[in-house]
């Protein structure tokens, strides 16, 4: 029989093993030394930062992590800057780090600069003695966000702007261009990642913009000024009704118009009908020529609110009767700029049904002043009284001195009399109003709802309450109160030759207000000056000092003191005027 033999395969030993060859063998040696030179390297190492690491001239080669650490923060002066230069568009400026919450992390500084040197070469090298070069390591910076964006916010309230979208204004009568422009914001997502990536930096930071388009451009502008807003300027327009006609000047037009873009761009006509409505040339003269309601008159009676008469509907413009006739007629010449104003049925604010639901039970203030009698004092009082009497301040409303009495002129019922201009005292329209200001301004305080504008004389008149007193003046000061008092008032006013009194009723929030006045302090003597040369319109005045006072308006429930509101003004020194 013939035999079988066995044939190996190449590298196979006699007894059938496979051989290794020896090459493979030297590589593997060769790799477990190398792997065993590592590991004892970075044994040796531990947490040590290799030699010649620095962070931004700050040299921590050597040290372990809790030297380094310290090192750091020590040296964070050198290290991390107190300001970050940043550039905005073509801007230059800086960020103060402490104010943006940006700070040296020297803990997390020392862990990555410890592990800058875990590489087999570097490790090895220095296990055997092999000096390497010096390592640069970036510091770790610590962002707190909400301060970073404060910063960056305030930084670019001066570099960056708003876009401002092509419009048009009108003053005293005139049209006036609102040129357009591209605005400028921060990209703030996009600035805080630049800021944390480039922080700390030698040059400047970048911080990227975003752009606005305005929405209407320079050609719409142009567009509407010879197509809108010049005609709508050109002349008054006229409302009329089957009692009469009203003109509407441009000057009284434009406080109420604007022209502003649209979404396609275009300029569009916006008036504001219930601000024109409201305004006291329009008002009265619409009043005369159609049938107004008429609100309910109140008295006091017992202490009780009682209706003297009911209220009765009428028919009147409304704001948006009054918006459908106006701006068709703004683009019209000559007699195209007359046309109708329709009227509509409108109920009374306040009737005898509804009174007690409205919150008017009680009277809340009254306060009196009385003044020297003079033609002129008792004229103007008593038209101003005439005018306020009777307002009704639903919850939440402001009531308005200068919109509920109108300006002080010849037209509406006021004739020349003395009032302070300058610090001394003049002959113009409407003087002794004040002395109805003052009146309820007082009944405001005692009412115990919030003032809120109001201004004293600038100086001293003895017989009004110190630091309790208020003045106006058209179109540059009002008295004015917002009624948070949770129920309507109603406004009662009387004028006698001598005295003006002021009431509201409604319902009391406090059970008492107490007035309680300190003491004159920052006291300042007066001077002395000479009158206007006209003896027609010199106003003698005797002296008085100028000083500060405080008041304090004290809210009482049950007896017990619930709120405190102090009230300071200052008065300037009361020359004295000779007239020669």
């Amino acid at each position: 029989m013939q035999r079988l033999r066995r044939i190996s395969s190449p590298g196979a030993a006699p007894d059938g093993r496979r051989r290794i060859p020896r090459a493979a063998l030297a590589a593997g040696a060769v790799g477990l030394g190398f792997a065993a030179l590592y590991g004892a390297g970075l044994r040796a190492a531990d947490d040590d930062i290799p030699e010649g690491t620095h962070v931004r001239g700050v040299d921590i080669g050597g040290m372990d992590r809790a030297t380094a650490r310290a090192e750091l923060a020590e040296q964070t002066g050198r290290i991390w800057p107190a300001k970050v230069p940043v550039r905005i568009g073509d801007h230059h400026g800086s960020i103060d780090t402490r104010a943006a919450g940006l700070t040296l992390d020297s803990a997390g500084t020392a862990h990555e600069a410890s592990r800058s040197g875990k590489d087999p070469i570097t490790v090895i090298g220095r296990l055997l003695g092999i000096r390497t070069a010096a390592a640069a390591t970036a510091p770790v910076i610590r962002m707190d966000e909400p301060k970073a964006r404060a910063a960056l916010r305030e930084l670019a309230r001066d570099h960056a702007h708003p876009v401002r979208h092509g419009a048009i204004r009108f003053q005293q009568g005139a049209a006036v261009p609102v040129r357009p422009r591209t605005g400028q914001a921060l990209d703030m997502h996009a600035a805080l990642a630049a800021l944390r990536r480039a922080a700390p930096a030698d040059a400047p930071v970048r911080l990227p913009l975003r752009e606005s388009k305005p929405r209407a451009d320079a050609t719409a502008v142009g567009r509407a000024m010879e197509e809108l807003a010049e005609p709508a300027m050109s002349e008054p327009v006229t409302l009329t009704t089957d009692r009469g006609k009203v003109k509407i000047t441009p000057e009284v037009l434009g406080a109420h118009l604007t022209l502003e873009p649209d979404e396609d761009g275009d300029l569009t006509p916006q008036l504001d009908a219930a601000g024109l409505l409201n305004d006291p040339s329009v008002h009265r003269p619409l009043q005369q020529i159609t049938d107004p309601s008429v609100n309910a008159k109140l008295r006091v009676e017992g202490g009780r609110v009682v209706v003297a008469s009911d209220g009765k509907a009428g028919q009147e413009v409304t704001a948006t009767t009054l918006r459908e006739a106006v701006l068709p007629l703004l683009t019209k010449e000559g007699e195209d700029r007359t046309g109708p104003v329709a009227t509509e049925r409108v109920e009374p604010t306040l009737t005898r049904d509804n009174v007690s639901r409205l919150g008017i039970t009680e009277q809340m203030s009254t306060f009196t002043v009385n003044f020297p009698a003079a033609p002129y004092r008792t004229k103007n009082v008593g038209r101003a009284a005439e005018l306020i009497n009777g307002s009704v301040v639903l919850p939440g409303d402001t009531w308005s001195f200068n919109r509920t009495v109108g300006e002080r002129t010849k037209a509406n019922g006021f004739v020349e009399g003395v009032m302070i201009y300058d610090g001394k005292y003049a002959l113009a329209t409407g003087g002794g109003v004040s002395a109805v200001a003052t009146t309820v301004y007082n009944a405001i305080f005692f009412a115990g709802v919030d003032p809120t504008e109001h201004g004293a004389h600038s100086f001293y008149i003895e017989r009004y309450p110190e630091g309790r007193e208020a003045t106006v003046a058209w179109g540059r000061l009002d008295l004015k109160f917002k009624n948070d008092s949770g129920n309507a008032i109603y406004i009662k006013a009387a004028a006698t030759q001598n005295s003006i009194t002021i009431s509201f009723l409604g319902t009391k929030k406090y059970d008492e207000i107490d007035s309680v006045k300190g003491p004159r302090t920052k006291i300042k003597e007066p001077g002395t000056r000479k009158g206007d040369p006209d003896p027609k319109k010199c106003e003698p005045q005797t002296p008085l000092e100028g000083f500060d006072v405080k008041v304090d308006r004290i809210f009482r429930n049950g007896g017990e003191e619930v709120r405190r509101e102090t009230f300071k003004t200052h008065y300037t020194p009361r020359d004295a005027v000779t007239c020669e």
